[in-house]
């Protein structure tokens, strides 16, 4: 006689950045968690319609529902830079920020009532980890969830309002958690319990994509930066540093893989220094291009820094891609960087927003590489994911899911 498999329990995850169709090179990173939680779970996203995306959606086994919030060309809130730089890029797009929050309020209620998931995974505190604290409590609703701040709505909404909704979304957490141990401080600043709060970083495929390749010999002057082109990642700082590098390593070059609000500053900085013969901008890249790229570079540099509005990087999963496939960093040290910066081999660090002390770091990685990379297997999705399972299997109620 066959014994029947126990039911999944119900995982609905709540996203404001999700892919919008596959090879999307928006971050990923939420539902690569999903798409490994589904042995687990009956998982079901509900994240916000962009142009071009489809309203509903199965993708490796996980179930995507896109509410709309504005006219289809006015979908323009969250892509292509993200939700903060966005509002400070094009300030009209405050106006859609109550129909965006709204219509995920009544999209979260309407799938709530239809679905009743039994546990909700909320990424960011700020809108999704609020709607699911005010959903508890809401026609006797109850959902436990676990919310993860991922850097941007901890260090950047610090409005009067937004101060209020972080509180409120992480008291009533079964779980909070913040993707490195640089961002715990801020948390617990920001009204988070101690006793609440874990470290539950994001991963990175280092089983079959971003692992080291041998054959492939490193290119002694090659640099690389791969991001969100945004005030954060501090591209600028690193063209600045270039001319310096170059006094030094006339050889030298930068490809840049990404795309957003900078671009054009970055391209008009590269034309005044006269770099366009060094400097490269290759354009966004797909997690297929990536690993090729990391394999071949003699460093990755990442010069993170705080911007104008607070918002920093919470991790830089970037930062264990290169490492997975071998490559140096260079990396600024912040908050969010110590913790791996002081685990990892073939990482070194450098002051945020400072050109000088950045070419002289990288020229003398240049001329002197570090022996030996690595040192995160930690960060493996395999680990990453089980993690997380074991959270939100723990906040399940009592006799669910059996």
């Amino acid at each position: 006689m066959s014994t029947a498999s126990p039911r999944r329990p119900r995982l609905l995850v709540l996203a404001s950045t999700y892919p919008r169709w596959p090879d999307d090179p928006e971050p990923a990173f939420v539902h690569e968690l999903a798409k490994r939680l589904v042995d687990a779970f009956e998982v079901t996203v509900l994240c916000p319609h962009a142009r071009g995306a489809a309203a509903r959606e199965c993708m490796d086994g996980v179930q995507v529902i896109r509410y709309r919030y504005a006219p289809e060309r006015l979908e323009v809130l969250v892509n292509d830079g993200g939700i903060v730089n966005n509002l400070r890029r094009r300030p009209w797009t405050a106006l859609l920020v109550p129909a965006f929050v709204l219509c995920q309020a009544v999209a979260l209620a309407a799938l709530v009532r239809r679905w009743r998931p039994e546990v909700i995974h909320a990424h960011w505190l700020v809108p999704q980890g609020f709607l699911a604290a005010a959903l508890r409590g809401w026609g006797g609703t109850s959902i436990p969830y676990l919310v993860t701040s991922h850097g941007a709505d901890l260090f950047a909404l610090r409005g009067r309002a937004t101060r209020w909704m972080k509180r409120f979304a992480a008291r009533r957490a079964a779980c909070v958690a913040v993707v490195s141990e640089g961002m715990r401080e801020e948390a617990v600043r920001a009204g988070v319990a101690p006793t609440a709060l874990r470290v539950m970083p994001m991963g990175v495929d280092l089983e079959h994509r971003y692992v080291p390749d041998p054959t492939v010999a490193r290119r002694k002057d090659e640099l690389l930066f791969v991001g969100r082109l945004v005030e954060k990642k501090g591209l600028d700082v690193l063209v600045s540093a270039m001319p310096e590098v170059l006094a030094r390593r006339p050889d030298a070059s930068l490809r840049v893989f990404g795309f957003g609000p900078e671009e054009a500053r970055c391209r008009s900085l590269v034309a005044a220094l006269r770099l366009s013969d060094v400097v490269t901008f290759e354009g966004p890249a797909t997690q297929d291009l990536l690993p090729a790229a990391y394999r071949r570079a003699a460093l990755f540099v990442a010069p993170f820094m705080r911007a104008s509005s607070g918002d920093q990087d919470g991790l830089g999963l970037v930062l264990i891609e290169a490492l997975g496939c071998g490559c140096p960093v260079v990396v600024s040290e912040l908050p969010a960087t110590r913790g791996l910066a002081s685990t990892a081999s073939g990482i070194a660090t450098v002051p945020p927003g400072c050109p000088d002390r950045l070419a002289r770091k990288l020229v003398e990685l240049l001329e002197s590489p570090p022996p030996c990379v690595g040192g995160v297997d930690a960060y493996d999705w395999r680990r990453r994911a089980a993690d997380h399972a074991r959270v939100l299997k723990s906040i399940l109620p009592a006799g669910h899911g059996e």
